[in-house]
């Protein structure tokens, strides 16, 4: 029998056991036909893999052949095709133009790393960051490859903190908190205790291949370690603004290095205070965004300007970042000084930060240009609701994040950007964040996680409705003009489009369910019911009409939908 006949006829189930041996390394034969073809997986730092997949495969279909091949957890994989994130799990890759050949890069969101610190008798000192779900054997190991030592100082690591180590315990069991250094003794011997181990310790610290450096002092003359980006000079900064800032800048002039997160897409640094002990705020610079020219984690490079999401721009997330937060208004009206938004939007707002170059595997300070980039306040968290079940969050706290993404038309809104934490009363409250996203120029990749939670079937409360019906997103355009926003003609457009979708379903009774599932496509191919009113109303209106005109044929278009839809 030829081979495409043996092709041919495997099962479902064959094809995933030969796809799974296959990029676990056995590559002795691949099949091709219509319904199995070969992909080849790209990770950062290792050769290219191949795989075999189901050309009907869905996206999550393929993170589980990742995952049990590879033992990368699916929830934690990030794939991306030319430029596109394949973000819809149900999905099927297919429909994102993926076919034989095709490279999919494969980005790992791991867990925030651990500080730790190796200390030998000899008085020399190793500082490194662990991802805090690796096991004290791993950390050895990594000692070993980091550390030119012919001793092997790796594999003799006895003691944390004066007490026996055990290799199966958990990094994030070792070092309590992610601020707070912990001390392994790298020895033959296990005969010193905690009291030997400071006396023989010298304070030599070698930063780790993930570590930072501060700026030389003729950098430190030249730029300001960090200061606020001000288009407008008028525009007057919030006291918590400003306290901010001046808590990052102390931790700068003590040369207290930022820890570079491993969650997120871009580059994500964890500013510290003049203690070292406490973070104050989250740094992201435009030029390490996912698909900029020094993104740190593996991203291709985009080859036309636009961003992960459908209708953004590399370089762009900052400004949205910030945006997001002026958007965010109190319930009682535009915010006058630090008022707390609707939704909970932590502080923001854009910098120029002096904290060293990154170059995907390392820090290089040779580079002392100043970076741009947003920089957000550091909210002490549980951990995000994607550890959680959502049927433990109050539907008001839901509500409130479910308006923020249907006005600013949310491209990236999951689980893992939504943080928990407890009030002083223990009532659990949700602070969204990562709005790099928000405020795209179509709606095609217009996603919210909390449509599938049980809180977006119930219907607004008063006070809620009440904050939607005084939104006005022309008074909201020029306030992002003022604070040097100004979006694109396209941007302003899909603003004002959901706005517009999000008070004429409120007034209507509709949930947050019924409203985002207008705001959202089912899948990749069909386009969401906002899509179609605006497609509708490009082919009735004539050409050249102005905007204003142009949203009004588009209000009486929606409004014939609702009423259809909803009787």
């Amino acid at each position: 029998m030829a081979s495409t006949g043996i092709a041919v006829s495997l099962s479902n189930n064959d094809a995933l056991d030969l796809a799974v041996a296959q990029l676990d390394g056995d590559q002795s034969s691949y099949h091709h036909t219509p319904e199995v073809f070969l992909l080849y997986l790209a990770v950062p730092g290792v050769p290219l893999a191949k795989m075999q997949v189901l050309e009907s495969d869905s996206v999550a279909a393929v993170k589980l052949r990742i995952q049990n091949s590879k033992g990368f957890v699916a929830r934690n994989q990030r794939l991306v095709f030319e430029g596109r994130e394949l973000s819809r799990n149900d999905s099927r890759i297919r429909d994102y133009g993926v076919r034989y050949g095709s490279v999919l890069h494969l980005v790992i969101r791991l867990s925030d790393p651990r500080r730790t610190a190796v200390r030998t008798v000899y008085g020399r000192k190793f500082k490194f960051q662990v991802d805090q779900r690796r096991n004290a054997r791993y950390m050895k190991q990594e000692i070993s490859r980091n550390v030119e030592s012919p001793n092997g100082i790796g594999e003799s690591v006895t003691l944390v903190n004066g007490e026996k180590l055990d290799e199966s315990t958990l990094i994030s069991t070792i070092c309590e908190t992610n601020t707070s250094d912990t001390d392994f003794l790298a020895n033959k011997s296990e005969n010193f205790n905690g009291n030997e181990i400071e006396e023989s310790s010298e304070q030599l610290s070698i930063s780790s291949d993930i570590g930072n450096n501060l700026q030389f002092d003729d950098a430190k003359e030249k730029y300001p370690l960090i200061e606020p980006v001000l288009v407008n000079p008028s525009v007057t900064l919030t006291p918590k603004i400003t306290g901010m800032i001046e808590a990052t800048l102390a931790g700068l002039e003590m040369e207290h290095t930022p820890v570079m997160s491993s969650e997120g897409t871009g580059g994500v640094y964890f500013m510290l205070d003049s203690s070292g002990q406490e973070y104050v705020a989250i740094f992201k610079p435009i030029n390490e965004e996912p698909m900029a020219k020094d993104n740190p984690n593996g991203y291709p490079l985009s080859s036309d300007g636009e961003g992960l999401k459908r209708g953004t721009r590399v370089g762009e997330g900052a400004f949205r970042e910030v945006a997001a937060y002026i958007l965010d208004h109190p319930i009682s009206g535009y915010r006058v000084s630090d008022e707390l938004g609707f939704a909970g939007v932590p502080p923001t707002v854009l910098v120029r930060c002096l904290n060293g170059y990154v170059d995907q595997t390392k820090y290089d300070c040779a580079k002392k240009e100043p970076k741009i980039g947003s920089l957000q306040m550091f909210v002490k968290n549980s951990g995000s609701c994607e550890e959680f079940g959502p049927r433990a969050f109050p539907v008001q706290e839901v509500h409130k994040i479910a308006v923020l993404d249907m006005r600013l038309a949310n491209a990236d809104r999951h689980g893992g950007n939504i943080l928990i934490r407890k009030d002083e009363n223990g009532q659990i409250e949700l602070i969204p964040i990562d709005h790099g996203y928000c405020l795209p120029e179509s709606f095609e990749d217009c996603t919210f996680d909390w449509l599938y939670w049980p809180q977006a079937r119930q219907p607004f409360n008063v006070e809620t409705l009440d904050y939607i019906k005084s939104l006005d997103e022309e008074e909201d355009i020029k306030l992002l003009k003022l604070n040097g926003c100004e979006p694109s003609s396209k941007c302003v457009r899909v603003f004002r489009l959901s706005t517009m979708m999000l008070k004429k379903g409120a007034v209507r009774g509709l949930t947050p369910y019924e409203i985002g599932n207008m705001l959202c496509r089912e899948n990749i191919t069909t386009k969401s019911k906002i899509e179609e009113i605006v497609e509708e109303a490009e082919d009735v209106v004539l050409p050249g009409i102005g905007e204003k005109a142009f949203m009004e044929a588009i209000s009486g278009i929606m409004d014939r939908h609702l009423n259809e839809l909803f009787k």
